[in-house]
């Protein structure tokens, strides 16, 4: 068995919370069609903590933390348009900082395919009757009416757990005990 470094250690923690962050993004997203401020506010703390136990220097965090404010940017003039939630935005933001200006454009690219798939999936939904068994369940019958548009918090999620193991802050020599 392999020995791996202090800093791998550290790291399953805030990967959990990565993980755990962007799964319940899509739960809420699917559900109520919002997607809190509080995992927003928790993915920024957790890249905090991360970068800091990591050792990351001023001008890396800053690094990272301008990718997110340059993904908050464009999400607020999507948002402006129509098309994304404010919570949409604020957690593409915070996971922007995670994925850092080498990877931010790997997710954008992953995210936008998934939101591709996504609203396919909805129309072809949206074509099809719906058994009764599930027109008890609200969040399908939303989805199915198109009636609040397209939880696009699931896309996003699905593209940051995608590219999560791909992530420089993942897979450093310093994370990985090198």
């Amino acid at each position: 068995m392999t020995e791996l470094g202090s800093s791998a250690y550290f790291i399953l923690p805030c990967a959990a919370l990565f993980i755990g962050c962007m799964a319940a993004t899509a739960v809420y997203d699917l559900a109520s069609y919002t997607i809190p401020n509080f995992l927003s506010l928790l993915m920024l703390a957790g890249f905090a903590v991360l970068g800091a136990g990591q050792g990351l220097s001023w001008a890396m965090l800053a690094s990272h933390f301008s990718a997110g404010l340059v993904l908050l940017a464009a999400g607020f003039l999507i948002y402006l348009l129509g098309f994304i939630g404010g919570g949409d935005v604020k957690i593409m933001a915070a996971t922007g900082v995670w994925a850092g200006w080498p990877d931010m454009y790997v997710y954008v690219m992953t995210f936008a395919i998934c939101g591709g798939l996504l609203g396919l999936g909805v129309l072809l939904l949206g074509r099809q009757p719906l058994s009764p068994r599930l027109a008890r369940i609200g969040w399908i019958v939303s989805l199915h009416a198109h009636k609040n548009g397209m939880p696009y918090g699931v896309a996003l999620a699905i593209g940051a757990i995608w590219v999560m193991p791909k992530l420089d802050i993942f897979s450093s020599p310093l994370v990985m005990g090198g």
